[in-house]
């Protein structure tokens, strides 16, 4: 069966759970589903990109507990073994692991649109719904066989921390914001390590154009994006309760709608 989606159907929480529900009564039917992205009507604006990116948020949307990206190298190397000889194949590292970017650069082979820091990002998506991802040689023989015989082959790359909740993986498969937050230390913090709501009094700046209900992202002072999530206000909105407490909404709009500006089950970190 082959289907296409585009970045609406995942991004829409009903088209979401439909999406996921066709795929697993697919797999219950002993039918392998061949998917891809529907060019005919995508934009640029938003298009996944490549199909490593969709891969890993196909795995997020099935809760997939492995994805095996097929590529023109055996796997990950510390450096290019296009142009080192001596370059040692990576056979485990966690997705997460920060030394990985560095041996990631580079654009796509030859049989490949996106290069090894698109596996890598796919797999630290994929890391997200706790799929442990494996990227390998697509010309070795009977390649997905062996690996589910349990050979070792390609580069294991596992993920960081367990499962996210079904609506964290949904928010985990938006790749489209429309706004980005800035955020003062102490919202840093409330985020990043207590894991609480963000009120607009942590809130220093707002940047872009969004609606209420759109997805944003959220950066330290120093830039560093932080977490993201869907906004309870619009940047209009936003940028006149930003920097008060959430009781002084009510006098800035005339109305709250909600006393945080996102919400923990609305907020992921990344």
């Amino acid at each position: 069966a082959q289907i296409l989606l585009t970045h609406d159907d995942l991004s829409d929480r009903k088209r979401y759970l439909n999406a996921r529900s066709t795929l697993r009564t697919l797999v219950e039917l002993g039918v392998v589903p061949v998917i891809n992205e529907n060019d005919t009507v995508v934009t640029d604006e938003i298009r996944f990109g490549d199909n490593d990116t969709l891969a890993a948020l196909v795995a997020n949307l099935v809760e997939a507990d492995l994805l095996v990206i097929l590529t023109d190298r055996d796997g990950m190397f510390d450096a290019d073994p296009r142009n080192n000889p001596d370059a040692q194949l990576i056979y485990e590292a966690r997705a997460d692991d920060p030394a990985l970017d560095a041996v990631a650069g580079g654009t796509g082979g030859a049989l490949g649109r996106g290069g090894m820091q698109t596996k890598l990002r796919a797999a630290r998506l994929a890391a997200r719904s706790g799929a442990h991802t494996v990227i390998v040689g697509g010309r070795i023989e009977r390649v997905l066989a062996r690996l589910k015989g349990g050979e070792r082959l390609g580069t294991l790359l596992s993920p960081e921390r367990g499962m996210l909740a079904a609506r964290k993986q949904w928010l985990a498969g938006h790749l489209q914001t429309r706004g980005t937050l800035v955020l003062d230390d102490g919202a840093v913090a409330a985020l990043a390590k207590d894991q609480k709501s963000l009120l607009p009094v942590g809130v220093k700046l707002v940047q872009g154009s969004f609606r209420r209900g759109e997805m944003v992202v959220c950066v330290a002072p120093d830039g560093r994006e932080i977490a993201r999530g869907l906004s309870n206000y619009s940047a209009i909105e936003a940028q006149k309760i930003i920097g008060h407490s959430s009781e002084a909404i009510v006098r800035e709009l005339g109305y709250m709608a909600e006393p945080e500006l996102i919400h923990r089950d609305n907020l992921i970190l990344v």
